[in-house]
């Protein structure tokens, strides 16, 4: 079991910066790699970036390439999301998510933290 429990949502305005930590317990987190998500009102979850706990390697979603950077610290059992020059359309409820490195689905979830982008 992997425990992840997501902080620093809020509400900011177009143009600002906020940061995302996902703290996890549990497992060899070097076993796993890691990735945020966010879903919209009415809309289907979706990726957004993700990142390897022991290579550190990153992919993106193309909407929040160069303005997003996931990073993590593994003394801390950290994972963040720096999300910058935010846009309204960011607005969502993000999630933090594990999934075992020999599966193809994320099998752990936090309980999501709001980010909300004022115009």
């Amino acid at each position: 079991q992997v425990q992840l429990v997501e902080s620093g949502g809020g509400l900011v305005q177009a143009g600002n910066s906020l940061r995302l930590s996902c703290a996890a317990s549990g497992r060899t987190l070097s076993k796993y790699r890691m990735g945020w998500f966010r879903q919209a009102p009415g809309k289907e979850r979706e990726f957004v970036a993700s990142i390897g706990w022991s290579d550190g390697n990153t992919y993106y979603a193309d909407s929040v390439k160069g303005r997003f950077t996931i990073s993590r610290d593994n003394a801390k059992n950290t994972v963040y999301l720096q999300m910058n020059n935010l846009k309204p359309e960011d607005t969502a409820v993000y999630y933090c998510a594990a999934r075992p490195l020999d599966r193809a689905n994320y099998d752990y979830w936090g309980q999501g933290t709001q980010v909300t982008v004022s115009s």
